[in-house]
C-alpha cells in the first residue's frame, strides 16, 4: 500500500491533526488481529453499537475501559480446571486474552454495555455539547449603531 502525503493539506488546515494521524494509523496493519469478531452498527442518528463475539467468557473476565477517544476492551479468561471434575479433551471455543482499541469521535460517549448470548453489546451515543451544534446567527440593519462604527475605524 502507499503512503498519503498529508504536508499539502497541513498548510490550509487548523485542528486536523489528529485526523490525519488516524488516517495514516490505518495504513499500517493492525498485525492481523481478527479475534473477536465484531460488528459497528448505527444504532440511531447519534446512537452506535459494537458487538462483539466473546463465547465462554463471562462479565468478570472482560474489562471495558474509555479513556481521551479510546475505547479499551479487555478479556483474559483464567486457565482453571472445569468446576465439574471433567477433563477437556478438545479445544474448539477459544478463549485465549484480547484487547481491542477503538477511536472513538469527539464527543462519543460509552451509554452501556450488555452481555448477552456470548455477544458483547457496547451502546455508543454522541453527545453534542449545546454550544458546539450550529445556531442561527441574525442579520442586523446596516444603518445600526456598530456598523458605522466598524466603518469609522477602517477609514482611519
Amino acid at each position: 500500500m502507499r503512503h498519503v502525503d498529508f504536508s499539502p493539506l497541513y498548510r490550509s488546515t487548523v485542528g486536523f491533526d489528529r485526523l490525519f494521524t488516524m488516517l495514516d494509523s490505518l495504513a499500517q496493519p493492525d498485525n492481523g488481529q481478527t479475534y473477536p469478531p465484531y460488528n459497528i452498527e448505527r444504532t440511531g442518528e447519534d446512537a452506535y453499537r459494537i458487538s462483539m463475539a466473546v463465547a465462554g467468557f463471562a462479565e468478570g473476565d472482560i474489562s471495558i475501559e474509555a479513556h481521551r477517544n479510546v475505547l479499551t476492551i479487555k478479556g483474559e479468561k483464567s486457565e482453571t480446571e472445569s468446576e465439574d471434575g471433567t477433563e477437556l479433551l478438545y479445544r474448539g471455543i477459544a478463549s485465549r486474552a484480547f484487547e481491542r482499541r477503538f477511536q472513538l469521535a469527539d464527543h462519543v460517549e460509552v451509554s452501556g454495555a450488555a452481555l448477552k448470548n456470548g455477544l458483547l453489546h457496547i451502546d455508543l451515543k454522541r453527545n453534542i455539547p449545546e454550544e458546539m451544534k450550529p445556531r442561527k446567527i441574525a442579520i442586523s440593519n446596516a444603518s445600526g449603531g456598530k456598523a458605522k462604527q466598524i466603518e469609522a475605524e477602517a477609514a482611519k
